[in-house]
């Protein structure tokens, strides 16, 4: 549950274990680094903890909440480029310009990597009987650390490595693919990584056992189970292990004891109601169908009392005269919160059977 994390990520683990690991000298020069968010409060607010100045290069899009907290954390921010590449280049030029600053690399670093893998401790202390190890992957850092540590105490540990459908940088990688993916759009931001570290591929191509993906819809439905079943908050990338684990992308455990790692829970406010939308609609919870009726005076309160009598709540209906499929006809868009798949398909199936003059009745899936 690495989003109870003062922060609420586990980057601050490899970002506490680089800056304890420098000399007083290096403490004095301070230290830079490029993040769009977890890896920028980590390192802030450890580095503020122990008197050390920091640099953060950020992207210009970055969410607002997470420049103000990691300005709150003490770090000086620089917001420069339109993604995390743009930010990194820039943070590259500064170290290169002699200024002295130490660069933190969010994954591609040994001591950050060791510092990540620290959880993997806690984890076979608690529960070191574990059969299969599931962790988000984006740009290699933590799998890395938590593999280093696992594969020592217990090489039978089955490690699983979970990425976006849209960008599976690091099984791309291993499989000899190393060239930058290209620029996609995810719910996962924090393991959106386009290339992904040296060190962490040559870990990872030695030590992880198997890759699974998990689209969109996936790690929205882990979100809201996330939220509901254990009252927590994650973030994309935090419930990417829990997607694979619901989605059965792990291949027949039955029977086996499976540990995930929560790795974040900076979730953008404005994006949460979307993310529950997503995630009632893909588990079969709420359904958006449009339909044509007669467009006669009280026909849609006819419709509205069918569904409730079918014990479906509505949640949105939007009844257009205007835009007719047919002649004499009105379209009705309605957004119904049911009790799953089967109930859903039990009040089309009614409506279908009641409307069977009409000449439209949609399913939304999205």
């Amino acid at each position: 549950m690495e989003n109870m994390q003062h922060t609420g990520a586990y980057k601050e683990r490899g970002a506490l274990n680089k800056l304890l690991s420098l000399t007083p000298e290096e403490r004095a020069r301070g230290v830079l680094a490029a993040s769009a968010g977890n890896h920028a409060q980590g390192l802030a607010y450890h580095a503020g903890r122990l008197g050390v100045k920091s640099t953060i290069f950020m992207p210009l899009g970055t969410p607002v909440i997470k420049v103000t907290r990691t300005k709150d954390y003490g770090a000086h921010v620089e917001l420069t480029g339109a993604n995390y590449d743009d930010a990194f280049a820039a943070c590259l030029e500064r170290s290169s310009s002699g200024t002295g600053e130490v660069l933190v690399h969010p994954f591609d670093d040994p001591t950050v990597i060791a510092g990540q893998g620290t959880m993997a401790l806690e984890m076979l202390d608690i529960q070191p009987d574990l059969d299969v190890l599931v962790v988000p992957v984006g740009g290699g850092g933590m799998i890395s650390g938590i593999a280093k540590v696992v594969k020592q105490i217990n090489p039978n540990i089955r490690i699983v490595g979970v990425e976006p459908a849209k960008i599976p940088s690091m099984a791309l990688a291993v499989s000899g693919i190393t060239d930058p993916h290209a620029p996609v759009t995810t719910i996962a931001d924090g393991i959106n990584v386009r290339k992904v570290g040296k060190i962490t591929r040559e870990i990872c191509t030695e030590l992880v056992d198997d890759w699974a993906t998990v689209t969109e819809e996936e790690i929205c439905r882990a979100i809201l189970f996330l939220l509901e079943g254990e009252k927590t908050v994650a973030e994309g990338a935090g419930a990417a292990g829990v997607a694979a684990i619901m989605a059965g992308k792990l291949g027949d455990v039955r029977g086996k004891k499976i540990g995930t790692v929560i790795c974040g829970g900076n979730i953008d406010v404005n994006a949460i109601s979307q993310v529950i939308e997503c995630g009632l609609v893909d588990s079969g919870r709420r359904l958006h169908f449009s339909m044509d009726i007669p467009d006669r005076p009280g026909t849609l309160s006819v419709l509205i009392n069918q569904i409730s009598t079918m014990q479906a709540n509505v949640v949105e209906v939007k009844h257009e005269r205007t835009r007719m499929a047919s002649f004499g006809a009105a379209r009705v868009h309605m957004t119904l919160d049911v009790r799953g798949d089967h109930h859903a398909n039990e009040i089309l199936d009614t409506l279908r059977a009641y409307y069977k003059d009409s000449s439209h009745i949609a399913v939304d899936r999205n």
